[in-house]
């Protein structure tokens, strides 16, 4: 099992994060998944009438509403939302910039850096990851683009980026993972030509 804690965030805790928890537990990596929206948001009969559930409600329950959503229960009970959860990471992925906006919320403005194709983020102080209990522990936060639909979310770049970092061993063969991920950042957007937004902050 990884010694390093991660985590993945998308909207409403359905397609995009519950497939790369799919693929990063299928590689044994430490890891948990959540939504940061006010509520779980799946198509509905037309794109102004969403099916709206609770966060923690099961996918159970969802299921017995739609049956497409049964993959999810192999993975976990509930989605669960990012705001209200206190375990603490070393890496959080997100799956479009308003999630990673959210996990990464700030009293003051982002201070934008481009190195490569990476967006750095200078974040001084962070909402919802600036909780009650002060570790001082680096958080990586990472987003990679992926459309919010289930074939996306097959083949979308955070799953290549976490499956390559998997496959390869980079992340858990480094001796430095605050000193090091940059460079394991800069060769997978060399392999993968993708966009990432990406910061660096503590708890």
């Amino acid at each position: 099992m990884s010694k390093i804690k991660f985590a993945v965030v998308c909207a409403s805790n359905q397609n995009r994060s519950m497939e790369a928890h799919h693929v990063l537990r299928q590689h044994n990596f430490s890891i948990s998944s959540y939504g940061t929206g006010t509520a779980v948001r799946l198509p509905g009969p037309s794109a102004d009438k969403p099916n709206i559930y609770s966060f923690g409600t099961p996918y159970d329950d969802i299921y017995n509403e739609l049956a497409s959503q049964d993959r999810h229960l192999r993975i976990k009970r509930a989605p669960e939302r990012f705001q209200d959860t206190s375990d603490v990471f070393d890496v959080i992925f997100t799956c479009e910039e308003r999630c990673f906006d959210a996990a990464c919320e700030s009293k003051q403005s982002l201070v934008h850096t481009i190195l490569h194709n990476i967006v750095i983020d200078s974040i001084s102080d962070v909402g919802i990851l600036n909780r009650s209990r002060q570790s001082n522990q680096p958080v990586h936060v990472i987003n990679v683009e992926i459309i919010d639909n289930h074939e996306q979310a097959t083949v979308g770049e955070m799953v290549k980026l976490v499956a390559n970092m998997s496959v390869d061993g980079q992340i858990e063969a480094t001796t430095d993972l605050d000193q090091e991920i940059g460079a394991l950042l800069e060769a997978f957007i060399d392999k993968t030509k993708a966009n990432i937004l990406y910061t660096i902050t503590y708890l």
